[in-house]
């Protein structure tokens, strides 16, 4: 998936998808176009080889993923955001995203992510959780509106007070360019910022570019603001001998800073490996027959390691690092035991075959209902269970969960990566790279 920049100058049509008769006309002939470009691409390549019927290629079914339209910079210097789609593969040999589901077919919603982490009877109370993103997603309130409206969570708008978009400098305009790929980004995060406190407010600061500068304004501007309590980071980059120049800019005693720890598996991700933040690693999450009703795995894709550039800070004490560790904590990431999402914006605009064209490559973007992973959701989630702890006066960077382990989950099985079965890629039990700590168990870590 390519990424699309609309000119800020440029104007954008929304186009509303179907609905009703329309919508099932739309869907019937999504499937009739699907199954045709199927057998064309079948066909042509059994004549290619000569092939008889009963050996000729098929068109795989197999799970896999695809990540964003923002995971793949087109600048160096550039951020990259840490989400990635649930996909298959093609007749053709290429991954495409499901584009069809519906709230209930898609991953796992709101009262699931709630019962995993023990977070029921916790409330925001009006807290702000803010996400600092990268561009304009033109229809982030109204995709948020619909996503917390299958769900049945309270009404989260501007109009109400509860929802704000503004740009880099804390504006409400000029918004920067539309932007595809970026765009899946912002509706993963406001939609788990949904899930996980239904009560708290959010702040999107959108920066202008997916230039770390003025990302670092964007992110002075969300932890600046009145009323936040924690800032959410769902993006980053490789490290290099410039990130120590940066990080002052997540130095906010009493407000939380997450950051993804990357969805690439062993390797380390700023801003993910500053000391100021705390660093969220990512799990496979599924149903048991166990106390919880859940258990975990670390992810395959979770960023973990050891930093070659920050400084171990003083709350940190595994023995295999002499750097800052990555990462401290973690929650749900992995695409195949991913979540919900709601995003509409899309080259296709909800025209007829919009699914049929995102699916064959043709638009960017999505058009409707999705399930998604990366720890790209487990950023927002995590600052989200700060926001429910209502703590964050005492927080001092990411150190407040080392003194209070006993509410969290350990993960202690799974890996992401090669590094000689070392702890720094290797679930185990007490502190690993790919978890952390742990995942939440409750507020009380947080």
């Amino acid at each position: 998936m390519q990424r699309r920049e609309i000119p800020s100058a440029s104007p954008v049509i929304h186009r509303h998808q179907p609905k009703g008769p329309a919508r099932r006309t739309a869907a019937t002939l999504t499937a009739l176009l699907t199954l045709a470009t199927t057998t064309l691409t079948i066909g042509l390549a059994t004549s290619a080889q000569a092939a008889p019927l009963s050996i000729a290629p098929r068109a795989s079914t197999s799970a896999g993923t695809t990540g964003f339209g923002c995971a793949h910079p087109s600048q160096a210097g550039q951020a990259r955001c840490f989400g990635v789609l649930k996909a298959h593969r093609t007749a053709s040999g290429r991954m495409s995203p499901f584009t069809t589901g519906s709230p209930t077919t898609v991953g796992y919603v709101p009262s699931d992510l709630r019962s995993a982490y023990k977070l029921g009877g916790t409330s925001g109370s009006g807290r702000t959780v803010a996400i600092v993103d990268a561009m304009d997603d033109p229809n982030a309130e109204s995709d948020l509106a619909a996503y917390r409206s299958a769900y049945g969570l309270p009404s989260c708008t501007t109009a109400n007070g509860c929802f704000r978009k503004v740009n880099q400098s804390g504006q409400a305009s000029p918004l920067p360019a539309g932007d595809y790929g970026w765009a899946e980004e912002i509706s993963l995060d406001l939609d788990m910022v949904s899930a996980t406190c239904p009560g708290c407010h959010i702040l999107l600061v959108e920066a202008k570019s997916a230039n770390v500068t003025d990302l670092m304004t964007a992110e002075d501007t969300a932890a600046t603001t009145a009323g936040v309590v924690s800032v959410s980071n769902s993006w980053g980059g490789s490290e290099d001998n410039t990130v120590t120049s940066f990080d002052s800019h997540f130095h906010r005693p009493g407000v939380a800073i997450t950051a993804s720890s990357g969805d690439s598996g062993y390797g380390v991700s700023w801003p993910a490996s500053s000391p100021y933040v705390t660093a969220v690693g990512g799990t496979s999450l599924r149903r048991a027959s166990n106390s919880r009703g859940w258990t975990e795995t670390a992810w395959t894709g979770a960023g973990s390691g050891c930093s070659a550039y920050e400084a171990k800070p003083s709350w940190q004490h595994d023995s295999g690092c002499a750097k800052r560790a990555v990462a401290d904590v973690s929650a749900v990431a992995d695409p195949s035991t991913g979540v919900a999402v709601y995003d509409t914006y899309s080259s296709c605009g909800g025209a007829l075959l919009c699914d049929t064209e995102l699916q064959l490559g043709l638009a960017q973007g999505a058009d409707g209902w999705v399930e998604v992973g990366g720890t790209s959701v487990a950023s927002p989630i995590i600052a989200s269970v700060y926001a429910l702890a209502g703590n964050t006066s005492q927080i001092v960077n990411g150190s407040y969960p080392y003194s209070h382990t006993s509410a969290l989950n350990d993960v202690t099985s799974g890996s992401n990566g090669s590094c000689g079965g070392s702890y720094l890629c290797t679930a185990g039990p007490g502190y690993d790279g790919p978890t952390g700590l742990g995942t939440p168990n409750g507020t009380g870590a947080f």
